[in-house]
């Protein structure tokens, strides 16, 4: 036991929404409801989970919603692909991927009694092992579509969908520094240690996988930003600022798992979970006004580039603001919870095994 001392049955949560909504625009997509259809049609043909795990997966993560708010101005089938992006990411985190070790370790007609044994979270071989298979999609892009079935995904998504993504080398770029991060958090949980604060904060850049977010991003608006942008040092803490401010507010509640920014601050400060979450807001706070100061400093790179630049800043920002708002309309962090007044909110603490 990491913690001693019993949690209380509940925290008091402010207006994450009003803290970065001082500087970052809601907006949604009016093509929502056609991409789900089609996205949905793709993922039923995947036969990754049975009809009611498949129909929980769906209904209760939201992700045509979140792609809406993420790609607010890409056209129907450019958010189609991202939201077929998302459907392939939630399933993928390691919480998700029990089953995965009978295409790993094991026979697949042994995948329910592997996904009863353990956790693979808690197995950073077995998540190498994935992450390895993964690669092969952009190691090979002329190769046939893989058998595995989250790889096979990731291929779709990448190299045969509607509009396939077509990305930069900096998806790819991106998807290693995802695949490591989750080597390493999940060999922290194997070990229950808790990172710093400043430690999980440049992991959880990586594990989050914002950076692949954004890479969409610039794909959803045919956008062609050369990469000397990119490398602008300005340009680059932007993008760590939007990255930590639709990843702090990311508390979501779960069985005996310390990786988790709130648990970092209690562990390092020796501070309870009210004021962890306190700090934590403060910080949220900081980070706006540490991207507003970073905004006013962006230099110039030329007519074109300041415009396409300007266009993925502007969707940038929707994205954070989106992501932020379907953190409270998600089940997966608020579940039962009447959001309507989102000032002070008081949270419970779900019992284990509530999801």
């Amino acid at each position: 036991m990491i913690f001693d001392t019993p949690f209380p049955s509940q925290f008091c949560l402010q207006d994450l929404c009003a803290i970065t909504g001082r500087v970052f625009e809601l907006r949604v997509n009016p093509h929502q409801a056609e991409a789900d259809r089609a996205a949905r049609a793709w993922f039923n043909s995947i036969n990754l989970y049975d009809d009611r795990k498949r129909s929980k997966f769906i209904n209760y993560g939201k992700f045509d919603l979140f792609a809406a708010l993420t790609y607010p101005d890409a056209d129907s089938e450019h958010l189609t692909t991202g939201l077929m992006f998302f459907f392939w990411a939630f399933a993928v985190r390691p919480s998700c991927l029990c089953l995965l070790s009978s295409y790993v370790l094991k026979s697949p007609n042994q995948a329910d009694d592997m996904a009863d044994e353990s956790d693979f979270r808690y197995k950073p071989d077995d998540v190498h092992s994935w992450h390895h298979i993964s690669r092969s999609v952009f190691a090979n892009p002329e190769s046939s579509r893989p058998e595995e079935p989250y790889a096979a995904m990731l291929y779709e998504c990448v190299f045969s969908g509607s509009q396939p993504l077509n990305i930069p080398h900096s998806f790819y770029r991106a998807f290693e520094s995802w695949s490591h991060a989750h080597v390493t958090q999940s060999r922290n949980r194997s070990q229950d240690r808790i990172a710093s604060v400043d430690e999980f904060i440049l992991m959880r850049r990586s594990t989050i996988g914002a950076a692949l977010v954004e890479a969409t991003i610039e794909y959803s608006l045919d956008l062609d930003i050369p990469d000397e942008v990119f490398e602008n040092p300005i340009v680059q803490e932007m993008s760590k600022a939007t990255n930590d401010l639709m990843t702090w507010p990311n508390k979501e509640q779960s069985d005996g798992d310390y990786q988790n920014l709130v648990f970092c601050i209690m562990h390092e400060r020796k501070v309870g979970l009210q004021a962890a979450i306190d700090i934590l807001t403060e910080m949220l706070s900081q980070r706006v006004e540490d991207y507003i100061q970073l905004k006013n400093r962006l230099p110039s790179f030329g007519p074109e580039a300041d415009q396409a630049l300007s266009s993925y800043l502007s969707a940038l920002e929707n994205f954070v603001q989106g992501t932020v708002l379907w953190y409270y309309l998600s089940p997966r962090y608020f579940r039962g919870v009447d959001i309507t007044n989102r000032e002070d909110l008081v949270v419970p603490l779900f019992e284990p095994g509530a999801f």
